[in-house]
């Protein structure tokens, strides 16, 4: 819950309700209560302050002509899940400029152990990669499933990590290395061409 400028409390039904009616004040309110969330992943991706804002005004634009039908129960995830997949489509969309780096050493460290996006013909394929990683996420211990989101999808970036756990950033960059080599096994007994 978070508090109003009125001292009212607004929870995330509330604040989709007010998307449902049509109210501006769904986008104030969603902005108070998840817009530092939305602006560190956009800027993590897109490392460009600007871009990062314009990614978030895209955000709730984009769930402003969702909600209605879509009615999330969680709208931190609803709005993380939108901002970042605009902030990885713009980084494509600028990467011939080289304009970006924070998403590029992202994927540049993923790139050994997933398979690269290909034609649509191959969305099927993608897919099942999904579901794949998702049971290789399920089948890890609490603390390495978080670390392992929170620098491949929120993108935080390792010292930060290595700081909030209270160790270094060589031993935490072995321990995404191991985690990386653990999913790369993993998709290839799967069948996964890597």
């Amino acid at each position: 819950m978070i508090q109003t400028k009125g001292g009212v409390a607004v929870d995330d039904f509330a604040i989709v309700e007010l998307y449902h009616r049509r109210d501006e004040r769904a986008i104030v309110e969603s902005d108070k209560k998840y817009g530092e969330l939305c602006r560190c992943i956009a800027l993590r991706l897109l490392s460009i302050w600007e871009d990062a804002e314009e990614c978030v005004n895209d955000t709730y634009h984009a769930a402003w002509n969702r909600m209605p039908p879509d009615r999330p129960q969680a709208l931190g995830p609803f709005l993380g899940r939108i901002i970042r997949n605009l902030s990885v489509s713009r980084w494509r969309r600028e990467h011939a400029q080289k304009r970006y780096g924070g998403i590029e050493v992202l994927l540049s460290e993923l790139e050994d152990c997933v398979p690269s996006p290909g034609t649509v013909e191959e969305d099927l394929e993608r897919r099942q990669l999904a579901l794949s990683i998702d049971t290789w996420l399920d089948s890890l211990g609490d603390e390495d499933r978080r670390l392992f989101i929170r620098r491949y999808w929120y993108g935080d970036p390792v010292k930060g990590l290595a700081a909030e756990r209270g160790e270094g950033a060589n031993a935490l960059s072995q321990q995404l290395l191991r985690l990386r080599k653990g999913l790369r096994g993993f998709l290839e007994s799967e069948g996964v061409k890597v």
